[in-house]
């Protein structure tokens, strides 16, 4: 099961990176600040699932919170403009459900 976390989310970190740089950017374009507070955020969402995506192999306790923390950072941005942030919450809420279960067979 670690395997396949740490796939799928490496692989869907790259997908919030690349949709909250172009909502960012669209979100200054339109001078919408809005959208481009998510935008940034949704960057910072990204990186903390491809933090998790590495961590969850070896070490998949400290997965578990960065999953955590990046739920809640994208439901954080689910409320502003951006609110596909919050399909990204849930899907990191099942990342840090498999993470913990990963760790409860491990030990």
């Amino acid at each position: 099961m670690q395997v396949a976390v740490g796939i799928l989310s490496i692989l869907l970190s790259f997908a919030v990176l690349f949709q909250s740089c172009a909502v960012s950017v669209g979100g200054n374009i339109s001078q919408n600040q809005g959208a481009s507070d998510g935008g940034a955020i949704g960057i910072l969402v990204g990186i903390v699932l491809l933090s998790g995506g590495a961590f969850v192999f070896k070490l998949p306790k400290i997965a578990m919170y960065l999953f955590i923390v990046a739920g809640m950072l994208a439901l954080l941005a689910g409320f502003s403009d951006f609110s596909d942030m919050k399909i990204w919450a849930v899907v990191s809420g099942i990342f840090a459900w498999m993470s913990y279960s990963a760790y409860q067979k491990k030990v």
